[in-house]
C-alpha cells in the first residue's frame, strides 16, 4: 500500500513528497555510480513525487548512457533522486530511501530488496555478490 513519506537531502534546500509502497520491493545494484554512493533506492512513477522546496538547488549529473538523470544538492552533494523514462512505463523517479525522513529503521529493513547487476549492464540478474550492496 502506498504511504507518503516526506524527504530532503543532509542540508534541508531540498524538500519533496513521495508515493511509496516499499511492499512493492527496494533495490540496489553494483553499478560504479550505486556502489560508491550505498544507493539504496525505490522506484516510483512520476507522478508520485511532488518537490516541497529547492527544485532550483538541484543539478543534474548523467554518465554511461546517459538515459538516468541523477540529481543532487547543489549546497550539500546529497543525491535524493534520480530520473529516467522508458517507453512501456513512462517517467519514474528512484528514491534515495536514506532522504526519506520519516522512514523508519523497521519498515526499511521489513522492506523486500532486489539486487541488478548494472555494473555488467544485466539488470536482470543478481550480481554474484551483493553483501557489500
Amino acid at each position: 500500500m502506498n504511504k507518503t513519506y516526506h524527504g530532503s537531502c543532509h542540508c534541508g534546500a531540498i524538500k519533496f513528497e513521495a508515493d511509496i509502497d516499499l511492499d512493492q520491493g527496494t533495490s540496489k545494484c553494483n553499478c560504479s555510480s550505486c556502489t560508491k554512493g550505498r544507493f539504496w533506492k525505490a522506484f516510483i512513477g512520476g507522478e508520485a513525487l511532488r518537490m516541497t522546496a529547492g527544485i532550483d538547488q538541484l543539478i543534474e549529473y548523467r554518465f554511461g548512457g546517459r538515459t538516468i538523470a541523477h540529481f543532487f544538492c547543489q549546497t550539500c552533494g546529497v543525491k535524493p533522486f534520480g530520473r529516467g523514462e522508458m517507453e512501456d512505463t513512462g517517467v519514474f523517479y528512484a528514491i534515495n530511501l536514506a532522504c526519506l525522513d520519516d522512514l523508519t529503521p523497521e519498515a526499511l529493513l521489513a522492506a523486500p530488496v532486489e539486487y541488478q547487476d548494472g555494473r555488467h549492464d544485466h539488470w536482470e540478474n543478481r550480481p554474484a555478490e551483493v553483501r557489500h550492496l
